[in-house]
C-alpha cells in the first residue's frame, strides 16, 4: 500500500457545493511527485472546480488538502503560489488593457524606490519564452493578440513564479496542432525537471501521449484512477461517459448544391499590423456540404470570419448570402438573411456572461413575434423555449434556465451557443472551433449536429485548428496562409502531412490546383 510520502499533493474527500448542484462529491485525488496526472470527465463533471479548490479560488465544504503529507489551508491563489502551486486557467485570467509583460508579473512585481523594475522582469520573461518555445511580444496589449497567444501568456505567468506543481486546465483548447506538440514536449521537460503536473483535457490522444495516470470524474464523483499504460482511448471514453463512444465521424457522401455563400476578392484589415489580414480571398460555400478553412492560428482565419459575420468592416470585395449582397450589412441583417455564427471566442462574441441561460438562448430572437407582444417579452414562452433547448442539447447547469451563464462550465457554455445557433434553422452555419473544450461525448454529438445540418441542405462553413476534426468532418478543405487561400483539397485524397506543408506556407497551388513551391 502506498504511503502519504509518495504524494506531493493529496486532495482527500473533497466536497464542493453550489446552489442546486454538488460540483465535487467526496472526491479524492493524489498526485505523485514528478508525474503527469490527467483529470478526465465530461463537461460539468467537476474537473475545473476541483482544481479551483486546489488553487484557492474556492473553499470546499468538506475534505482536506495535503502537501508532502502535511495538511495545508489554501485560502486564495496567493497561498497556492506560496506553496508552489500554479494554474493555467481554461478561461484566461488576463487584464485586457494591460501589456503581456504587465500581465505576467501582476501580483509579483519587483520595485525600486516605488517604481516597477521592468527591465529585470523583461529579461526573465524573454528567457523563459525562449527556453520553452513560447514566443510573445512583451509590449503587446492583451486585447490585440490572438487567443492562442493569450494562452502562452497564461503559461508564462505560471513559469515566471517558479511553481513546482503545475495545473493545466484545458491548455491545448486554443492551440494549433504544432503548438500542441510543442506543449507536450514542454510538459515532458517539466516532468524531467521534477515538476508535478495536473492536466485537465478532453483529448484522448494527449492523455495517451503524456500522462502517467488518469483520474476520472463523472457528475461530480470520482470514478477511479488508472495507469495509462493499461488503457485505450475507447476504454477511457467509456469510463468517462458510462457507455461506448463513436470516436470517428459517421457520414454519407456529400451532395453539394447551389452556392449559399459567395465570397469574392475579400480584403479585411489587420488590427495588429498595417498590412491586411485577409488578401483577396474568393470561395463559395455550397448547400449540402461542410467546407473547412484550415490553417495555423494567426493566418487570417479570425479576420475572415469577422468579415463574413459582420464583426469587422471589410475594405474590399463582396459577400453574398443566398444571392443577397451582405457586404456592409449589420449583424442582425445577416442573421435575418439566414446566417448563424458559432464564434471563436464564446465569452467575447457568443454570450452575455451575467445574463441567465434563457436570456442567452434568445439573444438573437427576442424581437420576433413568437417571443414578444408589443415590445414586451413573453417570459413564459422564453422559459418553455429554453427548457426545450437545454433538454435537446443536454446543456448542464445548476439552476436550469435561470442559471447565470458565467457560473457554467466552458463546455456547457459552448453547447448553449450551438443550441441557439442551430435552432435558428440557418441557410449558412458558420462554426469556428465548435468543439473546443468539449468532452468526447459532446464532440460526438456536435459532429452529428453539423452533419445533420449538411444533410438537411444547409451550407456549413467550419474553421478548425484540429486537423483530425478537419479530416473527419469536412467535405472540402481550403488552406489559408498569410491571409490567402493556398490550396483546395478533398479530404479523401489528402492527408495531415500534406495539409501541414501548405499550412506552413512551403507550397501553394497555382492555377488549376497545381502545386507550386513558394
Amino acid at each position: 500500500m502506498k504511503v502519504a510520502e509518495d504524494y506531493v499533493i493529496e486532495m482527500l474527500h473533497i466536497t464542493k457545493e453550489f446552489p442546486g448542484i454538488k460540483a465535487n462529491d467526496d472526491v479524492t485525488l493524489q498526485l505523485k511527485r514528478g508525474e503527469i496526472h490527467a483529470l478526465l470527465g465530461e463537461n460539468g463533471a467537476g474537473k475545473s472546480t476541483l482544481m479551483s479548490v486546489l488553487f484557492g479560488l474556492y473553499q470546499p465544504e468538506r475534505g482536506v488538502i495535503k502537501k508532502n503529507g502535511q495538511e495545508v489551508k489554501i485560502n486564495d491563489p496567493n497561498d497556492a503560489n506560496r506553496l508552489g502551486i500554479g494554474m493555467v486557467h481554461q478561461h484566461f485570467k488576463l487584464v485586457e488593457c494591460f501589456t503581456v509583460l504587465d500581465n505576467i508579473i501582476l501580483g509579483v512585481e519587483e520595485t525600486k524606490h516605488g517604481f516597477l523594475r521592468h527591465d529585470e522582469a523583461r529579461k526573465k520573461v524573454l528567457a523563459l519564452s525562449e527556453k520553452y518555445g513560447l514566443k510573445v511580444d512583451p509590449d503587446a496589449l492583451i486585447e490585440d493578440i490572438s487567443v492562442g497567444m493569450q494562452q502562452r501568456v497564461e503559461i508564462l505567468k505560471m513559469l515566471y513564479r517558479d511553481n513546482e506543481i503545475l495545473i493545466f486546465d484545458e491548455p491545448t483548447a486554443v492551440l494549433t496542432p504544432q503548438e500542441i506538440d510543442e506543449l507536450m514536449e514542454i510538459m515532458r521537460g517539466f516532468k524531467k525537471e521534477g515538476k508535478s503536473i495536473l492536466f485537465i483535457t478532453h483529448k484522448m490522444a494527449e492523455i495517451m501521449a503524456v500522462a502517467d495516470r488518469c483520474t476520472v470524474l463523472r457528475k461530480g464523483k470520482g470514478i477511479g484512477t488508472v495507469e495509462i499504460k493499461g488503457m485505450t482511448p475507447q476504454s477511457l471514453s467509456k469510463m468517462m461517459v458510462g457507455h461506448d463512444v463513436q470516436l470517428k465521424v459517421d457520414k454519407k457522401p456529400a451532395k453539394p448544391g447551389a452556392a449559399v455563400l459567395e465570397v469574392r476578392d475579400l480584403v479585411v484589415p489587420s488590427r495588429q499590423h498595417r498590412n491586411n489580414a485577409v488578401r483577396g480571398v474568393s470561395f463559395d460555400a455550397r448547400a449540402g456540404e461542410i467546407l473547412c478553412i484550415a490553417g495555423i492560428d494567426g493566418n487570417g482565419q479570425t479576420e475572415l470570419i469577422y468579415g463574413i459575420a459582420g464583426l469587422e468592416k471589410v475594405t474590399g470585395g463582396t459577400i453574398r448570402l443566398q444571392g443577397k449582397d451582405i457586404t456592409n450589412a449589420r449583424i442582425r441583417e445577416r442573421s435575418k438573411a439566414g446566417m448563424s455564427h458559432i464564434p471563436e471566442d464564446r465569452h467575447k462574441h457568443g454570450l452575455v456572461l451575467d445574463y441567465t441561460l434563457e436570456k442567452n438562448l434568445v439573444l438573437q430572437r427576442y424581437w420576433q413575434p413568437f417571443f414578444q407582444t408589443r415590445g414586451i417579452i413573453r417570459q413564459g414562452t422564453v422559459r418553455e423555449f429554453s427548457e426545450q433547448l437545454i433538454k435537446d442539447y443536454d446543456v448542464r447547469s445548476g439552476r436550469g434556465p435561470v442559471t447565470i451563464v458565467r457560473t457554467m462550465s466552458g463546455g456547457n457554455q459552448q453547447k448553449a451557443i450551438i443550441a441557439r445557433e442551430i435552432n435558428k434553422d440557418p441557410a449558412l452555419l458558420v462554426a469556428v472551433q465548435p468543439t473546443r473544450g468539449l468532452d468526447v461525448g459532446a464532440i460526438e454529438y456536435i459532429h452529428k449536429q453539423l452533419v445533420a445540418q449538411r444533410d438537411a441542405g444547409k451550407a456549413v462553413l467550419l474553421v478548425s485548428l484540429e486537423l483530425e476534426e478537419v479530416m473527419n468532418l469536412s467535405d472540402r478543405i481550403l488552406v489559408l496562409y498569410e491571409g490567402e487561400i493556398v490550396g483546395e483539397f478533398d479530404p479523401k485524397k489528402t492527408n495531415v502531412q500534406e495539409l501541414g506543408i501548405y499550412m506552413a506556407g512551403a507550397k501553394r497551388q497555382g492555377a488549376g490546383g497545381k502545386e507550386a513551391a513558394k
